[in-house]
């Protein structure tokens, strides 16, 4: 079966999230990552989400972190800052998905600004809750499209932490989260090495390390035993657009 970048995507998120994990879920790919995995191999998955949502189970897909089909069937309830102070800041956050406009060479995300603070070429949203996902969730997944201005070497301004400047900085910070564990995009997979220096471990069938390598801002090393992801599979593209997503509001044109 054909399928889109974004299903691609999708996919390889939702098949890192393990049986048990408690996940904190945004909105997008993310989002059908996490629904995807609970219909599959994680069917013991929590999502929990920022507006306060603890055990999720919508039975269509959610537009928004505040969408009313999230509240059928949760677990709890609360307010947001229980959320973060009683969840997130407590650890018991398995898995945070991020998402920005650049992450650089050690996981750092920048959701914030285009250029020079004070006189930015682009302004953008902002952090929302990433920053404190990137600081306290014990793994991050980080999802976006594999080109060279989204991979710049370094940020022009860090919203999340990765791993900082590499080494031993982000454990020097004093955050307690893991850092992130993985970045899925549309050629393949980057993971830290010792270092915290995102390199490319797996390809998507097709495509090629020339390819990550063109479109990535800084030297990008290869795993000595660079793998091939599985394809999409009928069954996990099936879902996606007949019961998740069947309006291709997230998926359409990805």
């Amino acid at each position: 079966m054909d399928y889109s970048a974004a299903e691609l995507m999708t996919i390889n998120a939702a098949r890192l999230l393990r049986d048990g994990d408690v996940v904190f879920v945004g909105v997008g790919l993310p989002n059908l990552a996490c629904n995807l995995a609970r219909r599959t191999h994680a069917p013991r998955l929590t999502m929990i989400y920022e507006a306060g949502v603890v055990g999720a189970q919508p039975a269509r897909l959610p537009l928004s972190i505040g969408d009313p089909t999230l509240v059928s069937g949760a677990a709890s309830v609360c307010s947001m800052y229980e959320i973060f102070a009683f969840y997130l800041q407590r650890g018991l956050i398995d898995v945070g998905f991020l998402g920005g406009a650049q992450i650089d060479r050690f996981g750092n995300v920048n959701a914030t600004v285009i250029g020079e603070y004070a006189r930015p070429k682009v302004r953008l949203p902002g952090s929302g809750g990433s920053a404190e996902i990137a600081a306290w969730a014990k793994r991050t997944y980080l999802l976006t499209p594999h080109q060279q201005r989204r991979f710049p070497e370094r940020c022009d301004f860090v919203t999340g932490a990765g791993f900082l400047g590499g080494g031993d900085a982000r454990r020097a910070s004093g955050v307690r989260g893991g850092g992130p564990q993985a970045v899925v995009t549309d050629l393949g997979l980057l993971e830290p090495d010792a270092k915290g220096e995102l390199i490319l471990v797996a390809l998507h069938p097709g495509k090629t390390v020339a390819q990550a390598k063109a479109n990535t801002g800084w030297n990008l090393r290869t795993a000595p035993a660079l793998r091939t992801t599985e394809p999409p599979a009928e069954a996990e593209l099936r879902l996606l657009r007949e019961v998740l997503d069947p309006g291709g509001i997230y998926l359409k044109g990805g």
